[in-house]
């Protein structure tokens, strides 16, 4: 059995998101999931779990925003296992 690679594309945007006490976890169009401790980003560490629930999808579906905690993470930034400057 082949698979076509013509098939398989690359799609880093964002599909879903979820926040556990220890993890972001990010789902990916092309169904990939990307998990990062959350420790890697203290705003959202030190957030509540309702501030860490209001994100938004933004730049053209490649990054994450949280107003009230003034955090952006892209998916390109996690995949390349980046955490928030200190």
């Amino acid at each position: 059995m082949s698979i076509s690679t013509e098939t398989l594309v690359a799609d880093i945007r964002v599909r879903s998101v979820s926040i556990t006490q220890h993890e972001l976890v990010v789902g990916l169009m092309d169904g990939r999931a990307i998990a990062v401790p959350l420790a890697w980003y203290p705003r959202l560490l030190d957030g509540t779990p309702e501030q860490r629930g209001r994100w938004e999808i933004c730049a053209g579906g490649f990054g994450l925003h949280w107003p009230e905690l003034d955090e952006d993470i892209s998916t390109d930034g996690m995949l390349q296992g980046e955490p928030a400057p200190r």
